[in-house]
Formats: structure tokens, sequence, C-alpha cells
């Protein structure tokens, strides 16, 4: 490949011309009116407009993609995550105009990308999977006879893609048709396809994934697991890997099972291969997410193997240049996703511009970012902002690295969930290593309570403070002392420390 189109915006796009850049591969970025000035438009070495902000007018628009690709000679098309990356219309015309698509091939992704023919096909190759529809719901009463024969509660999703859109536990007939009708609404805005299921909503899951590579050559490989379980409204926000919940033998009982989805499927390029692990370690088949995950670095730190290259190597037609026995891990990885989102304020969006950002750095901190100062936050897209990853030895000491870089994270002008993120690593459960799904509802549902004592505390110390020094510099006297004692004159500085 000599030129690779990145259909993609943010940290994941300027992630892919990185790699690309290392490979001596030329990159074209696209970008919506509200992303001329983004880091991945910076980066490449031509971008070209795709059209208005929402995206269904920018990075949704297939016709507007492959007439760029087209225009600039690409050999190829990364789509990253999200958007057009699970589409299977966007792979076939792909391939219909002789663009290499850095994924599976479109007959592939339509089977996993569809998540009601995914089912059928694992229910099959006899692999444990949810109880839920076995075909799409096309009204309402389809909705609530499925919803009746599986049992409440149940869980929404989306057909089409993932990453938490469109999904909602229903707990109830009363809430069927708001929720679903929701759904509908935020599929069709995230993957342009408003299909919807139902499934069977175990409780306080374990959320596991496998990491797989398969080239055209009929080779797969795991990569080990990732364990997502911290999620806050059914979206991750902080993974690892090695999973605390994964004895050996299970690790590779399901190394192999998720080896044989993509066998069965007929699955090449990257994938990630999702389970639900219960409480008494039994896991079940969720989906497979048909692209680049938001969370591959944790898998990079451990392994050595650069996913984003091997996608490219992949698509390009080499083998594999390794093999199952090949792979190990080492040592631990944490990834934190940083959002522009109000913890203070039910986790709304923050829009606005980005005014100063210092990222932490150091030995075993990796930043996956897009962020600059003078970057405007806009309404249009999904609030991630960057990636946090750290490695260490130990989990133990991962977690104190990444509770240290996030104290050390500064982002001035919009609102982030850093804090936020610091109080979830730092939880005494979360040490422990025994967590699920429910993690967040169970340990942090009265975060914003204690956050509020907390700040009302140091403002009364910080007025304290100010009382003192509006005194001319004279505290209460217990002995005398020097009138230039330094101790007796707190200054100016004193706030600052």
């Amino acid at each position: 490949m000599n030129k690779i189109l990145i259909a993609n915006r943010g940290e994941i796009a300027v992630r892919i011309i990185r790699a690309c850049k290392e490979m001596e591969i030329s990159t074209v970025a696209v970008y919506s009116e509200v992303d001329r000035k983004a880091m991945h438009v910076q980066l490449a070495d031509e971008a070209h407009l795709l059209g208005a902000p929402p995206p269904l007018e920018s990075y949704l628009n297939i016709d507007k993609i492959i007439e760029i690709a087209k225009m600039t000679k690409a050999d190829a098309i990364h789509p990253g995550y999200g958007f057009l990356a699970e589409n299977p219309q966007f792979a076939k015309r792909c391939e219909q105009e002789k663009i290499i698509f850095i994924g599976p091939n479109s007959k592939a992704l339509a089977l996993v990308g569809d998540k009601v023919e995914s089912r059928k096909t694992m229910i099959k190759a006899e692999i444990p999977i949810i109880p839920g529809m076995k075909a799409k719901g096309e009204n309402l009463d389809d909705f609530a006879k499925q919803a009746e024969k599986i049992g409440y509660p149940v869980l929404l999703k989306a057909s089409a893609g993932g990453g938490g859109k469109g999904m909602r536990v229903i707990n109830s007939k009363e809430e069927l048709q708001s929720s679903v009708e929701a759904g509908m609404r935020e599929a069709k805005s995230a993957f342009g396809d408003e299909s919807v299921y139902l499934e069977k909503y175990i409780e306080r899951p374990r959320h596991v994934e496998f990491q797989v590579l398969a080239d055209l050559h009929g080779n797969v490989v795991h990569l080990f697991e990732r364990e997502c379980s911290i999620q806050r409204r059914h979206q991750k926000i902080v993974e690892e890997t090695p999973s605390t919940a994964l004895t050996p033998e299970l690790r590779k009982k399901m190394g192999e099972v998720a080896v044989k989805v993509i066998k069965t499927t007929g699955y090449t390029n990257a994938g990630t291969v999702e389970f639900l692990l219960d409480e008494d370690k039994n896991f079940y088949f969720l989906e497979v997410n048909a692209r680049i995950q938001v969370e591959h670095p944790v898998t990079e730190l451990t392994t050595g193997i650069d996913l984003v290259k091997s996608q490219i190597r992949i698509a390009s037609g080499e083998k594999l240049s390794f093999k199952q026995e090949d792979l190990s891990q080492r040592g631990h990885a944490i990834e934190c996703r940083i959002y522009a989102e109000d913890p203070e304020n039910d986790f709304l969006p923050s829009l606005g511009k980005i005014l100063f950002v210092k990222e932490p750095c150091g030995p075993g901190i990796r930043m996956d970012s897009s962020l600059f100062s003078g970057l405007d936050v806009t309404m249009h897209y999904d609030p991630i902002l960057a990636k946090l990853i750290c490695w260490a030895e130990t989990r133990n000491e991962a977690i104190n690295k990444s509770a240290m870089a996030l104290s050390g994270y500064v982002i001035l002008g919009i609102k982030t969930q850093i804090d936020f993120l610091k109080d979830v690593v730092l939880h005494p459960e979360f040490a422990t290593g025994n967590t699920n799904t429910d993690f967040i509802p169970k340990n942090l549902f009265d975060w914003k309570e204690k956050r509020d004592k907390k700040k009302f505390k140091e403002m009364a110390l910080l007025g304290a403070a100010l009382g003192i020094m509006n005194q001319g510099g004279k505290a209460v006297k217990f002995e005398k002392k020097s009138a230039y004692d330094p101790w007796l004159s707190t200054g100016p500085w004193e706030i600052g420390t």
C-alpha cells in the first residue's frame, strides 16, 4: 500500500496516521466543517472536506468518502472504530470500487455486524449465547411478545453496532415502547441503521473480550483477554489486561472459543470476540466487534504486537508472522478513557474550547490523544477526547501509575471526568479485582455528594487561609516571635502551594 484514507476523526484517526507514517505510507484525512483544525487534519499528508458537521453529512457519507478516495488515488480505506467501521454496505462499496477495506470482507462483516444473524450462526456452531430474539423486531408487538417470552429485565441493543449506542435496560412492559423508540433513534444516528433487538439482561456479569487477528490465508490467533467491566451506562470507561477473573484454564478455553467464532464466520483482519462471564464463571458469547477496538492499546502494551500495523499488513495480503504458541503477555496494562463530560452534572457533554492541556508522560505511560490548546469540542460527535494507558510489571503498580498520571492530567476550558476516573482506579473494590458491570452504580452512586462535601471543606480551609491573610500578615500569637518570621505571614504564594 502506498496511500491510505482514514475515514474517521479524533484520537483513532491520529493513531492510524502515526502507524502509517512509521510504515512510510501516505495518508489522507477527511473532515467535517467543524474539524478543519483537528489534529488528524494537521498530521495527514493531505486532507479533504466531507461536508457539514452532522455525521450523516460527513463521516457517514459513503458516496463522498469514496469520491475522495478515488480522487486522491488511495489504495485503501481504514475506517477506525464507530461511524462506518462495521457497515457492510461501505465495505461492499469499497470492494466494488477496487479499494482495499482494512477490515473484514463485506460478507463476513454483514454476518458478524448483524448481531441477530451472528447469534444464529453461534447457535449452529454450538457456542453458548445469551437467550434473546432470533429475528429483528418489525414493530412494537414483536418486541412485546419477545420480551414476555425472554422474561424481564431485557436488554435492547443495536443490531448494526456497539459502543453502548442504542442500548437500554428494560425492566417492565411499561418501559418498552419509549425504550425501543429511543434506542432506534440512537442506533440510526450512530450507525445509519435503526435495527435493534432484545436479549436477556444478565445481572452483575463481568465483560471479558478476546482480541483476535485473522489473515487471508486461514491463520487465526487470539491475543488474550481484556477486562471491560467498569462501565457507565453500558459504555466502557476503564479497561485492563490480564483479567483477574480468569484462571489459566478458563483463559485457554475462552481463547479457543474466540478463535472458533472467527473461523466459523470466515472473519479476517482484527476483531474482538466479546463474552459475558457470570458469577459462576460460565461464559456466553455476546458479539463480535468487527473493527479495531477503543481499548486496543492495553493489548499492544502487554503483547508487543502493533494491532493497527497488523491490520494493514493483513489487508495487504501478508501472513501473520507469529503463531498462537509464540504469543504471551508481560506485565499489566490499564486504560482510562477521557471524555468531555461533566461528572458533577450527570455526565452531560461539556462543550467549548480547550484553553490549555498538559498530558502526563513518563515510563510506562502512553497517551492516545488528539488534544491541543485551542481545539473546539462540539456537540456533533462522541465525547471521547483521549485515552491514558499505563503499563507496569504488576496490577498494583499499574493502578498506582494510572492514579498518578490522572492526577497530573490538566485540561482547562471544558469539563472532563478525570477526577471520577481517579476515584475509580483508587477504589478499594477495584484494587481487589472483584469487579463487574455494576461496579459504578454500586460503589460510586454517591460520588457527586462526596465530591461536594470535599469541595466545601476545601473552600472552608481556603476561606480560613484568606481570613488570616486579611489580618495584615499577623496571626494569633502564642509566643513572641520576630515580626519577620515567615510562618506568621502566609503571603500570596501560600494559596498556590
